[in-house]
């Protein structure tokens, strides 16, 4: 078993505008806000609740998923009125034969290594949300997907040449 997987989304991370203070956001410890999210989600059904549940198969609403996607960023303002980065993550989109364009999901990160390569960024979102945001757009999540065996979705040189590009 080689090194633990990781996103790669810390290696796109872009310096702050000029003039932009840090060293007040620098002495707050970083966190992940997952956690948030897990204590502000509904609590289980009870046994007594007859509403039917997922179908045979397909996954609960709430199902933790990996889904390739990079972050970016645009220029904006800040609270404060001076200028800054705004960032946002961007899923990434596929063609399916089928189903035309798709979001990929993965249920363990493993599984979208072993189909989009080790360099592939991804972040982790929960199924039922994933699905009705792209829903909006036309698109159709594909859960674990077989993909056709090949050239990674990103290369090791992929994400160097795009943190060169996001930094500058």
């Amino acid at each position: 078993m080689g090194a633990p997987i990781r996103s790669r989304l810390h290696d796109f991370l872009e310096t702050d505008p000029p003039g932009h203070e840090t060293s007040q956001r620098a002495s707050e410890p970083h966190r992940s806000t997952l956690l948030d999210l897990v204590h502000a989600a509904p609590p289980p059904r009870s046994a007594a609740d007859d509403r039917p549940g997922p179908k045979p198969g397909v996954p609960a609403y709430h199902t933790p998923v990996c889904v390739p996607a990079h972050p970016r960023s645009v220029a904006g303002t800040g609270r404060d009125g001076r200028p800054a980065r705004v960032p946002f993550v961007v899923f990434e989109l596929f063609r399916h034969p089928v189903h035309g364009t798709v979001a990929f999901a993965f249920t363990t990160p493993r599984k979208l290594v072993d189909a989009l390569g080790e360099a592939q960024p991804w972040v982790a979102a929960s199924l039922g949300p994933l699905a009705e945001g792209v829903r909006e757009q036309g698109v159709t999540v594909v859960l674990d997907p077989r993909v056709t065996p090949g050239a990674p979705n990103w290369t090791a040189d992929d994400l160097a040449a795009y943190a060169r590009e996001v930094r500058r």
